[in-house]
């Protein structure tokens, strides 16, 4: 069975999320789906890759998806890839696992 949970992981400052970015889409969409090659949960935004836009969408994409603070969601690595890592601080994993699995389920 493939699992999405292989995309999100604990540590000490808080939940770190494995994205894979599909940038220029017609609208916005999280969680788009799973990459089980990557282990990856896929995200689209409609900025461009270009003078950060799309950084900002995702990071402002994900905080609202948690209902956290933009401030609570930083981006670890991957900023000029469209692979990334991202940290959100004030949820827990299980929290995480359970918002991802109610828009995941039906993908």
């Amino acid at each position: 069975m493939i699992s999405y949970k292989d995309a999100i992981k604990n540590s000490n400052q808080g939940v770190l999320l494995c994205l894979h970015v599909v940038p220029g889409s017609s609208q916005i969409i999280f969680p788009a789906g799973y990459n089980q090659w990557r282990k990856c949960i896929e995200i689209k935004v409609r900025s461009a890759s270009k003078n950060n836009r799309a950084n900002n969408e995702v990071i402002e994409t994900v905080a609202g998806f948690f209902r956290v603070q933009t401030k609570d969601v930083i981006l670890v690595s991957g900023q000029k890839s469209r692979e990334k890592t991202v940290c959100i601080s004030k949820i827990s994993i299980d929290m995480a696992r359970s918002q991802l699995e109610e828009s995941l389920h039906g993908l």
